[in-house]
């Protein structure tokens, strides 16, 4: 039987006077570029089954921006599965950065497909605020679960 794969992300949020702002990333390389919906994401990556869930959402929070993951009290928003069967779970923690400060972590791929030739591509090629209701139109759709409960706990 194969191994779950599992994934732990932290959903950045702030209050504005027009309502609650969470931060996504748009996925990077070339399989994304020309996409929009469904290709933005929470901060998040996979962990080993040895590393607590929490530990990892906050060492992905860092990889992914190249900033320190918000100190702040963690909402739990659960746990969902992806069309791809990843197991996905994510904490909200309010706090806010500017887009702008973000340092992406990278990957590498080989790129194009067949050549042989490998290429560096951001994790992340772009972190940007939106509303919930863009929010979730735009994210991963599994992860518009994490969105709906986050508005409920607010």
């Amino acid at each position: 039987m194969a191994e779950i794969r599992r994934s732990a992300g932290l959903l950045l949020f702030r209050r504005t006077p027009t309502g609650p702002e969470v931060l996504l990333g748009h996925m990077g390389g070339p399989f994304w570029a020309r996409r929009d919906a469904g290709a933005w994401s929470v901060p998040k990556g996979e962990y080993a089954g040895d590393e607590p869930p929490w530990d990892a959402a906050r060492r992905e929070f860092r990889e992914e921006l190249g900033l320190p993951a918000p100190e702040g009290e963690p909402l739990p928003l659960g746990e969902v599965v992806q069309s791809g069967g990843k197991h996905v779970t994510v904490w909200a923690v309010e706090g806010d950065l500017d887009p702008a400060d973000v340092v992406p972590g990278t990957f590498t791929m080989e790129w194009p497909r067949g050549s042989g030739r490998t290429a560096a591509f951001p994790e992340l090629d772009r972190v940007a605020w939106f509303a919930l209701d863009p929010a979730r139109a735009l994210v991963v759709k599994a992860q518009a679960a994490f969105l709906d409960r986050l508005a409920d706990l607010l």
